[in-house]
């Protein structure tokens, strides 16, 4: 058995509703844009991710002082590799590019289409 067909108001008709008066979308402000979301509500998820992964750290054993000490740590460690790791890095940079740029080069010039 199917069910009844009851006859439709043309005012809740989708198409019933002129585009004037659709609704338009709310202007977001550089500040929600910014965090996320709403303030409060980016507050709050903050305030309970921060709850579960500290209860987690702490049942680690690990607390807020040994993490920012690792920090500190590597970064002094970093800043005692000098400038050996800055020019290491850029010869693997220049190893690289010399591959890469030439393909990429080629592939562009192949990618290349006529203007109509």
């Amino acid at each position: 058995m199917s069910a009844p067909e009851y006859p439709r108001h043309p005012a809740f008709e989708p198409s019933a509703v002129p585009p004037a008066q659709a609704a338009a979308p709310a202007a977001v402000s550089p500040l929600n844009r910014f965090l996320g979301g709403p303030p409060v509500a980016v507050f709050l998820r903050l305030l309970f991710v921060s709850l579960v992964v500290g209860a987690l750290l702490v049942w680690l054993n690990i607390h807020p002082y040994d993490v920012f000490f690792w920090i500190q740590r590597f970064f002094n460690r970093l800043w005692m590799l000098g400038w050996d790791a800055v020019r290491e890095v850029a010869e693997y940079v220049l190893a690289g590019a010399a591959i890469v740029v030439p393909v990429w080069f080629v592939t562009r010039l192949i990618s290349v289409r006529p203007a109509r």
